[in-house]
């Protein structure tokens, strides 16, 4: 069943688009993150909130993976995004038994995923049982037995699912795929599968390791950075004080991307006088309007324009690098005006980027979305790199590739083994360190994990946090895949849609947030997690827990691992539950980079993970060197009478979380389904700024053409390019199909999707 928006929560009568706003910060952004607080925490937990959030006694922002600066830390270390985050986990509003037993499932299904998560932190575990009405509280031991029966009764481990977003914390990652792999299978897709698994993929390939290579010293240092396919103001908007940073250090910033996005237009820090009273910094120094699918071709541009100019690094790209000569005979052909045909840049703009490039000594490449999700967004990145590699960029100061992730922790439960493709090396460590026999065939990532659903080949779906079904693409295959498991569980902090749509039998573990205390029976606990450029650190928890009954990750992993692998296994779960330094122990033995763990992690910052190209010019690639790579151009045509649709985010949600109904930066309020589209197209379509309209993708599969229907959008005009569109997720997920991935990552393509716009009762 679809979720029908009830009027008392969304009235579309009341979206209202207005000028959107031209920065991203300012004496507004942090009256609009109190005004949230005050309400939902009341003063005296906001203050002492928002004291702790980013500090170094303190706790990490659940949002983005920015990194924290070292050494002296403001008295508001956070942005607005990161403190409607906090507001959200730790408003003292419940969902416990009460609420279930007045909302029955049928109600709940009727809801929409915003009103679900404004209902408050969940604070009982509770089942729904095949036929019931409602979900009904169960104990933790029966919730546990319930689960091990289950799998206990799989044919086969394989036929389990198990999910993790990138919130969790790097004990709690270690020790679930640590669960995972005794109950014998790789089954472990996570939310980089539908985000950076490209630039996983690519940079490992290119440079050897899938991790960005500079610091955020090397930011505030750099002469140019390039952003491509990213919008800072609303997804990290930490970064725009360190591009503010840069700029007063000299840099020089080009933003690619189809919207001009008001964070990188000009940028007002509230915690400044100029960003006070005065006009702010305007970050960008060029502006490239990038059609949707684009950036490759610009890329390749550049690099022809670069090889022409001669102002390459011989010496690095001898020494260095493998794959020179076929990567210059390939690029040298490339043709301007096909470059242009698709990106929609001309070779004077090019030119003038080139320039720049030659220039500079110490050049980064930012990316994010707007790269990774699309069918050729590994080979895009290469082409990115390339760039890098021609003029030496590469493990040098204020240089280097930057792929900005999004979820606070989703690099660190990588690093810790949440992949379904953990090498040898990692598997022979797990079986040495504790004795086990740990499977090695490849798993399932999430989109052959919702394929073995559909199937029926998978039976039992675990999300340890996160909201699958508003993040997956396809949502109703997805939900129907779901519908057929004999088991679903969410371990959550607060209700969603992935709680209503569930198995023939569903449970909810409830989970201590990023802001709670957590003590167990070895004392007060702290966690760590990796940020975007590889830092490691504590957060503390502080806050009291929303109810008494609410478990720890940790703990609720180690108390499932012993009742489904029983009192005989070798991990000790007994003791990692109690203390949370024998997991870090265990790490270290484990995880190269790791060594003397507890006791680095207590240093002031943490400490750096070890990165071989960014720290010694070392490639642990297939040829021991920085690769090249002779990438076909592709780029994402427009058929006639069509347009191709980016999905992305409001500034009022992070990923699946929709804290409210507006974009002041877009100049929206009042509702979330608009669809942005040009001028020119609007006049084209017959259509005008208002007209309200239904979203069908359109897509090829085997011949057959598959349609797809988002119903009811606001057309707004707005500049973007001229055959390109975008409109916010989850509402427009349901127009992705599930086969329509990145080559070589198995990325679903989100920023590629061919629809046409259909009147409302047209």
């Amino acid at each position: 069943m679809r979720p029908k928006a009830r009027p008392e929560e969304i009235d579309e009568s009341d979206l209202v688009v207005t000028h959107p706003e031209d920065h991203a910060a300012g004496v507004k952004a942090v009256l609009v993150s109190m005004g949230r607080a005050l309400p939902q925490m009341g003063a005296i937990r906001t203050a002492e909130t928002f004291a702790r959030l980013n500090q170094d006694h303190g706790f990490d922002c659940p949002s983005c993976a920015w990194p924290d600066p070292q050494g002296h830390r403001r008295l508001a270390e956070f942005c607005e995004n990161g403190a409607k985050a906090v507001t959200d986990e730790a408003t003292t509003a419940k969902a416990g038994p009460e609420f279930f037993a007045r909302h029955s499932l049928a109600d709940l299904e009727d809801h929409t995923n915003y009103w679900l998560g404004q209902q408050g932190r969940l604070t009982h575990p509770m089942v729904a049982r095949p036929g019931a009405t409602h979900y009904e509280p169960i104990s933790w031991s029966e919730a546990y037995r319930l689960v091990a029966d289950e799998l206990g009764a799989l044919a086969s481990p394989d036929e389990a699912v198990f999910y993790t977003s990138g919130r969790t914390s790097n004990e709690a990652a270690f020790c679930y795929q640590l669960l995972v792999r005794s109950f014998g299978t790789n089954n472990l897709p996570d939310c980089s599968n539908m985000c950076h698994e490209s630039s996983g993929t690519a940079l490992s390939a290119s440079i050897g390791i899938g991790k960005g290579s500079v610091s955020l010293d090397d930011v505030h240092h750099a002469d140019l950075i390039l952003i491509a396919g990213q919008n800072p103001g609303t997804n990290h908007p930490r970064m725009l004080t360190a591009l503010d940073k840069a700029k007063a250090n000299g840099a020089r910033i080009v933003a690619m991307n189809p919207l001009p996005e008001a964070g990188l237009i000009r940028f007002k820090d509230p915690q400044t006088v100029h960003g006070v009273v005065g006009k702010g910094t305007k970050l960008a120094d060029h502006f490239l309007r990038v059609r949707l699918g684009g950036d490759q071709a610009v890329f390749q541009g550049l690099g022809k324009l670069l090889l022409e100019s001669g102002q390459i690094d011989r010496d690095f790209i001898e020494r260095h690098t493998h794959g020179f000569a076929e990567y210059e005979r390939h690029i040298r052909a490339t043709d301007l005006a096909v470059v242009e045909e698709a990106s929609g840049i001309g070779e004077a703009q090019l030119r003038e980027i080139a320039e720049l490039l030659a220039s500079s000594q110490r050049t980064i490449i930012c990316w994010a979305m707007g790269l990774t999700q699309h069918v050729h967004g590994v080979a895009t990145i290469q082409d990115a790199t390339s760039l890098l590699l021609l003029r030496g960029m590469i493990g040098k100061p204020g240089a280097g590739v930057c792929p900005v992730r999004g979820h606070s922790n989703v690099q660190g439960d990588r690093t810790m083994g949440v992949w379904e493709q953990m090498p040898e090396s990692f598997l022979a460590a797990l079986d040495q360190e504790f004795g086990l026999s740990c499977p090695r065939e490849h798993g399932a990532d999430v989109v052959e994990s919702i394929r073995l659903m559909r199937d029926g080949k998978a039976k039992v779906f675990m999300g340890m946090g996160g909201n699958f079904v508003q993040a997956a693409p396809d949502t109703e295959l997805l939900e129907a895949a779901l519908r057929g498991c004999a088991l679903t569980v969410q371990v959550s902090t607060k209700l969603n849609r992935s709680h209503v749509v569930r198995g023939r039998t569903a449970l909810i573990l409830p989970t201590l947030g990023r802001t709670d205390k957590d003590v167990q029976a070895g004392g007060k606990q702290v966690v760590s997690v990796e940020d975007s450029m590889s830092m490691v650190h504590l957060s503390r928890g502080n806050l009291k827990p929303a109810s008494d009954e609410l478990r720890s990750e940790v703990a609720i992993v180690c108390e499932l691992a012993q009742a489904l692998l029983g009192p005989g296994h070798p991990v000790p779960w007994e003791a990692f539950r109690e203390d949370y330094d024998r997991i870090r122990d265990a790490i270290s033995r484990v995880v190269p980079g790791f060594e003397d763990f507890n006791e680095r992690v207590r240093e002031k910052d943490g400490f750096p993970l070890p990165h071989p190209p960014r720290d010694a010019r070392e490639f642990h690639t297939t040829t021991g060197k920085a690769n090249f790579f002779a990438n076909p151009l592709e780029w994402t045509p427009v058929p006639h009478g069509r347009l191709v649709l980016q999905t992305l985010r409001s500034h009022d949600q992070f990923n699946t979380t929709i804290y409210g109904l507006s974009d002041r930066y877009r100049g929206v309020s009042g509702g979330r389904r608009v669809v942005f589209v040009s001028p020119e197209d609007v006049a084209e379509f017959g259509l005008s700024d208002g007209t309200h309209v239904d979203i069908v993708s359109e897509w090829d599969s085997d011949g057959t053409r598959e349609e797809r229907v988002a119903p009811n959008f606001r057309v707004v005009a707005y500049d973007t390019p001229k055959g390109n569109a975008a409109a916010y997720y989850p509402e427009t997920n349901p127009l992705m199909p599930l086969d329509h991935v990145a080559k070589g990552s198995n990325t679903p393509v989100a920023k590629a999707i061919t629809v046409r716009l259909r009147p409302v009762g047209g």
